[in-house]
């Protein structure tokens, strides 16, 4: 089923953002309404094989009233095309308690010969909307008929709601993954009232004008593959968003019926100043804090990193009451609590490095999709996430620094992903476009991008090779970067066994059969470093032909972050991310053997990479390198032959055997 709401790890969530829609509503009874027998009724195109599901009817009717309260009903249908599909038996709604309610809630399955099972009040859960809080007043309204549908069947919901708005403004997803036969949104505006939309991922789609209610459609919307290495599905579907204004005599105001409004981004800055500024005093407590971490750093950037990590390391717990799903705690308060959510922690950060004379501002941001994010639409409601944006002197080097034209140079820091430590950024979030929020002086801005070679993976290996075929093995890996950053996730995120079975799984994807001997990892989380040294065993690694040859492939172990392109066409672009990685491997050979064939080296050569693979042989040793960098980059689906080509040339390199003869 499409999700209305943003998903958010933090306090920003944009809560008028689930427009549903007054339709009719319906006589009590087992029997579907109209609009959703009529949608079952409905003829969708052939799909593939593995298309779940497809939505038949989905719309969004939203009523303002001259009272600033919103009104609105969703329907829905889905069909459920295998077995897979049952998960789009489900209805959820999300709403406020301090700001809406949801009136009512209905839901139907239509099974094969027209009988109707109808699901009401009994049915519905009400659930917290995020388990991580504390307290949070999102909550959702829920039913779920996964248990009871199957391949054939329509699902169907209707859900009102009503709520005030935040903001002058609503969206509109058209479309998830699924195929679409019909989604429309409508809106209806008080007397007077006028509205505009834009729409992202998707020609401009025109409304349909009565008066002053509005109406957007598409129809038949083919299913969005997913693909490897693709954009985000938020990036690929169709979606609308609409701002409403009053009439032109009171259009100048800030507030339209309560909410406020913003003309541009520095409004959408002056706005989040005015909320989180005065929350950042920092006071005795803190600035006594702040000098005793930083009481043996001899760099500004030590400092910061000190600051940095003392606030990643405290508990992430969210307390959203009122106008606090947006506005950060006090600094006071949460250094005294020790715990906060994304924007609390970053505004913790800011008090902390104010005591020691440095200035830093929240940066609002999308976390989750580089590209969700558009410079055209002026609007909080982009965001789901708050980090912090430092001001440093040109003592400072980090790939994470900007320049900003009136601020001056500043140092981009995630203080709620405990993984990613200062002079580093999470790669989900580089390269996105975020808000800087220094009231006038704030702007939008592109985040930074760490290049290739801050996100290195360096291997060595040392490998005994048995004349029957067995090898011995010592690997030693260090990691930089993003590339730490992924083997610290998992480090943290298992438990010690787990963790070394995990590491057993990627040995044994390359060594059939090994034996894993030895793991031992070592996490620098300061330095944003981390060393993994592994020993291992694999029986029959290399193959015995005819007693007389001997075939291995030097190449034993994989690039876990590995891109496999295989697909002959590709409608969406290839999304590559920065990262480097140098491997090398010295083989003992066996006596009695000599090298008779080795591979050709490769060397390629492009705008988004290159490897490099040579082999020597020396002293009984056979010597192989490897070298691949790859350049964060979007490269469109005309050229996608071109990238296919350069990772089956490197796939190739890496299966390429060496053949050993006895003497």
């Amino acid at each position: 089923m499409p999700t209305r709401m943003l998903g958010l790890c933090c306090a920003l969530v944009l809560l008028c953002c689930a427009p549903t829609f007054a339709a009719a509503t319906t006589a009590v009874g087992d029997d579907a309404p109209a609009w959703l027998t009529q949608a079952a009724a409905a003829t969708a195109p052939p799909y593939a094989k593995d298309v779940p599901a497809v939505v038949l009817h989905d719309e969004g009717q939203v009523t303002i009233g001259d009272d600033g309260k919103i009104v609105s009903v969703l329907t829905f249908a889905v069909r459920i095309m295998t077995r897979a599909g049952r998960g789009t038996a489900q209805a959820v709604a999300g709403y406020a308690t301090d700001t809406g309610k949801v009136r009512e809630m209905r839901a139907w399955l239509i099974r094969p010969g027209a009988q109707t099972k109808r699901y009401g009040k009994d049915e519905t859960l009400d659930l917290a909307g995020d388990l991580n809080d504390v307290y949070n007043q999102y909550r959702t309204r829920q039913i779920d008929a996964r248990d009871d549908a199957d391949a054939g069947m329509v699902f169907g919901y209707q859900v009102v709601t009503e709520e005030r708005a935040l903001f002058p403004h609503t969206v509109w997803s058209f479309q998830d993954r699924l195929p679409v036969l019909m989604s429309r949104y409508t809106l209806a505006l008080p007397s007077g009232w006028s509205a505009t939309g834009i729409t992202f991922n998707h020609a401009k789609v025109e409304p349909v004008v009565n008066g002053t209610t509005y109406t957007w459609e598409l129809r038949n919307l083919s299913p969005i593959e997913p693909e490897i290495a693709s954009p985000e599905v938020t990036s690929l579907a169709p979606r609308l968003a609409v701002s409403y204004t009053p009439p032109p005599s009171s259009a100048g105001s800030t507030t339209v019926m309560g909410a406020r409004s913003f003309a541009s981004w520095a409004d959408v800055s002056r706005w989040y100043s005015e909320l989180s500024d005065p929350q950042s005093a920092p006071d005795d407590a803190i600035a006594l804090k702040a000098r005793e971490l930083t009481a043996n750093a001899k760099t500004e950037l030590e400092r910061i990193r000190a600051i940095g990590r003392y606030v990643q390391d405290m508990q992430y717990i969210s307390i959203q009451i009122g106008v606090g799903r947006f506005r950060p705690h006090a600094a006071t308060e949460v250094f005294a609590k020790r715990y906060g959510d994304c924007k609390d922690k970053a505004n913790l950060m800011r008090a902390m490095l104010r005591a020691l004379k440095i200035e830093a501002y929240p940066v609002l941001i999308f976390s989750g999709d580089a590209t969700f994010v558009r410079a055209e639409w002026a609007s909080p409601s982009q965001f789901n996430h708050c980090i912090i944006a430092i001001r440093v002197s040109d003592e400072t080097k980090s790939p994470t620094v900007i320049q900003h034209a009136t601020l001056g140079r500043l140092l981009i820091f995630d203080a709620t992903d405990e993984n990613t430590p200062v002079g580093d950024l999470p790669d989900h979030e580089q390269n996105s476009y975020a808000l800087i929020a220094a009231g006038a002086d704030g702007a939008l801005v592109r985040m930074p991008v760490t290049p290739p070679e801050a996100n290195q993976l360096e291997r060595e290996a040392e490998i005994n090779l048995a004349a029957d075929g067995s090898i011995t093995a010592n690997v030693r890996e260090r990691s930089t970067g993003q590339s730490a950053v992924d083997e610290r996730r998992l480090f943290r995120r298992l438990a010690r066994p787990d963790y070394a079975r995990a590491v057993e799984n990627w040995i044994t994807r390359g060594a059939t059969g090994a034996k894993v001997v030895k793991v031992e990892p070592a996490d620098n989380h300061a330095d944003g470093r981390f060393a993994l040294d592994v020993d291992f065993t694999a029986a029959g690694y290399g193959q015995l032909m005819q007693e007389r040859l001997l075939v291995f492939k030097p190449a034993i172990l994989s690039r876990r972050e590995s891109v496999f392109l295989t697909n002959a066409s590709r409608k969406h672009a290839v999304v590559l991310e920065s990262e480097a990685y140098t491997e090398s491997v010295n083989v003992k050979l066996p006596a009695g053997f000599d090298v008779d064939e080795l591979p050709d080296p490769v060397k390629l050569d492009t705008a988004f990479g290159s490897y490099s693979t040579s082999y020597a042989v020396r002293d009984g040793q056979l010597q192989f390198k490897r070298a691949f960098t790859q350049r964060a980059a979007t490269i469109p689906p005309a050229d996608y032959a071109a990238v296919r080509v350069f990772f089956e040339r490197i796939r190739a390199a890496e299966q390429s055997p060496v053949v050993l003869a006895k003497k």
